[in-house]
């Protein structure tokens, strides 16, 4: 079973944790989760497509990410996401945390912190070995070609994160 840490609303943890998509957060507590936008030094970027059997938004592009697991920091759930989804290792690559934003869902239990984390390095393509259960393909994008998929709907988190893809 996995768990979240649960942060209060200056994301600093509680010291309490809630089991995975178990929404049961008050008002002001949130848990973590990390997205890592991979690029390459010729400012093209590493998304991938989701696979259609996802409960939410199946198909669609996007890059990686997910929740931090209970104990883990920021940079070490978004290091260990980018490996699971894609093969890549970015521990030694330029960049590195960008900034945060935050949802509120009153009402709903699901409130979060996104850490939003900018990595540039040289990928060969033969590096690239994608969880088959998450990730059903991917590609190297423009920000241009990135900008057409958000304006066709099918990129996720586009608006909260695009000035990372410069």
């Amino acid at each position: 079973m996995e768990l979240w840490d649960i942060y209060d609303k200056d994301k600093n943890p509680t010291g309490r944790t809630m089991k995975r998509n178990d929404w049961c957060l008050k008002d002001d507590e949130y848990h973590l989760t990390v997205l890592g936008v991979v690029a390459r030094p010729d400012h093209t970027y590493l998304i991938t497509k989701r696979v259609m059997t996802k409960a939410w938004a199946p198909g669609w592009w996007e890059v990686s990410g997910g929740a931090a697991q209970a104990g883990e920091t920021s940079e070490e759930a978004v290091i260990r996401e980018v490996k699971e989804e894609t093969g890549l290792d970015v521990r030694n690559a330029e960049g590195g945390y960008c900034f945060t934003y935050h949802r509120e869902n009153p009402g709903e239990g699901d409130n979060y912190f996104v850490d939003v984390y900018r990595f540039v390095l040289d990928i060969d393509e033969s590096d690239i070995h994608l969880q088959e259960e998450e990730t059903a393909g991917y590609r190297f994008a423009t920000k241009k070609e990135i900008e057409n998929l958000a304006g066709e709907g099918i990129f996720l988190h586009y608006d909260s994160i695009k000035e990372v893809f410069r």
